[in-house]
Formats: structure tokens, C-alpha cells, sequence
């Protein structure tokens, strides 16, 4: 293990929300591939106490990234660092200065995901010139990486931080199947686990959506098999698989409340002899969102993480949810959104049930959708502290 860039472990942790780089391979993932060379971009917050009691990890959704909190950074540093450091964060809510993760208090870890576009090894990132001696990007050759993987990796940088458990790791969406991984393949690192708007193992309308997602970028004629880095990024593909993701991210009540069947401004969708129309308001709404992905996410990147999404089975090749996780010791917090038609709740009620000792399965109030866990930060936060965050 080393750190991007030289130096020692104690310049790991640089200023709040402010980006730093570790090596974690060669990593032998769950496929058994080698990969010879793996990095992981991450960020950190507040300061690690003594002992190493207070870190808390907390794992990013699917097309997230590690800024999860507004920081800052050293006066001297860059602007453009100073900048991204200072941005808005995915959680701000939740994380930061007297928030129920108090980074005041705690100290706080988010790393990007393996097969990400943030930083971390992906399929956008030079091939070592054991796989490419030209280090083209990696492409079309990436390897498949797991949940599992993910967390083999995020173990390596727990251990470059000196942290032997973790006070808390939690997540929502693919995160909360990140989280319930480290419980189960690190029980004895994680003394509580977040786990909300997830689910044991992925369902087969999940595996259908995210078929869906990958076939509209596969069919992009600009894909051109995953090896499209000299060339015309697959942006409508890209986009299109945003749209379809976004319908599941949000709430049939919020999409017919916010837009209903009105009409894009100064838009006609009057029928006319030709395909050609305005939009409605719904359609513009996607449009948007798939337009802020395209400019800043890599096509196989999304293909790469969707993979992991449905990767998704903490049973497998262990036994029943029962079984598997009754070899946990943490305190636990499972939610679910209660709009959610993504991870419906039930499928959080799955693990409530299957874990050991008495648990409840709480439930966040949101019109929102599967995207609750994030707008609804302050329900989450109570939630954090009426349970596995009491000190």
C-alpha cells in the first residue's frame, strides 16, 4: 500500500472535503482476477481521535462520489482545490459541523467507489503496461468488480488510517449494500452499520432496470464496445440510461404533483403531421437530468458501477440472510423510504427480520421517492441519534 504521489501514512488525512489518493493493489477481486494496479480517491473530515474510536465511513450511491460534506482547505492550496473543497456535499444535511454526524466529533471517511470516474481505478483509468504497454484506458478490458471487492478495497485504506473499527459505517441505496457488506465480511471493524432505501440482494426489477440502463449505452453508436476514448463519448446513451434511472429515483405522486401532463414554456405538443413536438414538462425535467451526467460521468464507469448494483447478494455462496447474518455484532439502523419503488420497504423489513437480537425497521416520510434518503437528511439524522449514534 502506498500513497499517490509519495509520503507517509500520516499524510493521509489532508483538510476537510479536500481529495487524496492511495494505492490498494494488486487486488485480487471475487472474480479471482489480479488487478495489478488499484487506486482509490477519497476524502476526509474532522480529526481522528487517539484510540481510532470515532471514524465513520459512509459509502456513496451509485453515480456519487467522496465529496459527501462541504470542507475546506489549506490557504495556500490551489484554487481549484480550495473550490471543490468548499462545494456543496451530497449529504451536507447529515454530515458536517453540529450535524448528526458531527464532524466536530467524529472523524469522518468516504471514499470513491472502485470502477468509479472520481479518482478511484476505472475503466477511464491508464491500463498498466503489464495489460496495455501503450497504458490505453482500460476500456472494454476492465474487470467486473463486486460490492465485495469494493469493500476489500476500502479495508486497505482503513488500514493505512489506522482505523481497526469503525464507529459507524453507513450508506444509502448502493451504499446501504455496501455497508451491510463491511458488517458481514469485517464483523468485528464495524461496531454499528447503517443500512437504508437497501436491500439484501438485488431484485429481479432491479436486474431489469439496470439491463435497460446498460443496453441504452451499449447501443449508442458511439460506444463502439467500451473503446470510444479517441473518439465521441456515448452521451445519448449515457443519457438515456440516466432517464430511465431517474423515473425509479423518484415517486409516482412527486413526478404527477411537480409536472403532471403541463408543458414545456413556449413549447407546442399539439398533434401535428410530423413525429416532431414539443415536450412536456416531465420530459424536460429528464432531459436536464440526463444532461448533467453526461457532462460529468464516464459511460463505462456507469456500466461498471450498475454491474456492481447488480452484483448485489450478501447470501451468496454463505447460506440463508439468517444464517449470514448472525455472524454480525454491531448496533444496527435499517430505513426505508416509505415512497420508495426502488428498495421498497419490504425489502428492508428482509434484513430487520433476518438480523439477530431485537430490531425495527424504521421508516423516513418522503413524497420524494427512492431519492428520500437523500432529501431527507434531518429525519435521517434523528433517526442517527435515537439509535446507533446516542453518545
Amino acid at each position: 500500500m502506498t500513497i499517490v504521489g509519495g509520503g507517509t501514512t500520516d499524510s493521509l488525512v489532508r483538510e476537510d472535503g479536500v481529495v487524496g489518493y492511495i494505492n490498494v493493489g494488486p487486488l485480487t477481486l471475487e472474480s479471482g482476477y489480479r488487478l495489478p494496479h488499484a487506486r482509490l480517491a477519497y476524502e476526509t473530515w474532522g480529526r481522528l481521535n487517539e484510540d481510532a474510536s470515532n471514524a465513520v465511513l459512509i459509502e456513496h450511491a451509485l453515480t456519487g462520489d467522496s465529496h459527501v460534506a462541504r470542507g475546506q482547505s489549506r490557504n495556500h492550496a490551489p484554487e481549484v482545490e480550495r473550490v471543490a473543497a468548499e462545494a456543496g456535499g451530497w449529504w451536507d444535511g447529515l454530515v458536517g459541523p453540529g450535524a448528526a454526524i458531527d464532524t466536530d466529533k467524529y472523524f469522518v471517511v468516504c471514499a470513491n467507489i472502485l470502477g468509479g470516474c472520481y479518482g478511484s481505478t476505472g475503466p477511464a483509468t491508464q491500463a498498466p503496461p503489464e495489460v496495455d504497454p501503450e497504458q490505453k484506458a482500460w476500456g472494454s478490458r476492465f474487470p467486473r468488480i463486486t460490492v465485495r471487492d469494493t469493500v476489500t478495497a476500502e479495508a486497505v485504506l482503513s488500514d493505512a488510517l489506522g482505523i481497526e473499527r469503525w464507529r459507524l459505517v453507513i450508506g444509502g441505496s448502493m451504499g446501504g449494500a455496501r455497508a451491510l457488506e463491511w458488517a458481514v465480511m469485517y464483523p468485528q471493524r464495524v461496531a454499528a452499520c447503517g443500512v437504508v432505501a437497501a436491500c439484501a440482494s438485488t431484485s429481479a426489477e432491479l436486474l431489469a432496470w439496470g439491463q435497460a440502463q446498460a443496453l441504452a449505452i451499449r447501443q449508442d453508436p458511439n460506444f463502439r464496445g467500451g473503446d470510444y476514448y479517441d473518439g465521441d463519448f456515448p452521451e445519448a446513451g449515457l443519457g438515456l440510461a440516466r432517464r430511465i434511472a431517474h423515473i425509479t429515483y423518484r415517486s409516482a405522486a412527486e413526478l404527477h404533483y411537480r409536472f403532471g401532463r403541463e408543458t414545456q414554456p413556449n413549447e407546442n405538443v399539439a398533434a401535428t403531421h410530423t413525429a416532431q413536438r414539443g415536450r412536456y414538462r416531465v420530459e424536460s425535467y429528464l432531459d436536464h437530468q440526463a444532461s448533467k451526467l453526461a457532462g460529468r460521468f464516464d459511460a463505462n464507469a456507469y456500466l461498471s458501477v450498475n454491474e456492481t448494483l447488480m452484483s448485489h447478494d450478501v447470501t451468496r455462496g454463505r447460506g440463508s440472510l439468517t444464517e449470514v447474518l448472525s455472524g454480525t455484532s454491531c448496533e444496527w439502523l435499517v430505513a426505508g423510504v416509505d415512497s420508495d419503488r426502488l428498495f421498497f420497504p419490504a425489502e428492508s423489513a428482509e434484513i430487520v427480520q433476518a438480523l439477530p437480537g431485537e430490531q425495527q425497521l424504521h421508516v423516513i416520510s418522503s413524497p420524494s421517492g427512492h431519492d428520500g434518503f437523500l432529501i431527507e437528511a434531518p429525519q435521517l439524522g434523528l433517526l442517527l441519534k435515537k439509535t446507533v449514534l446516542r453518545d
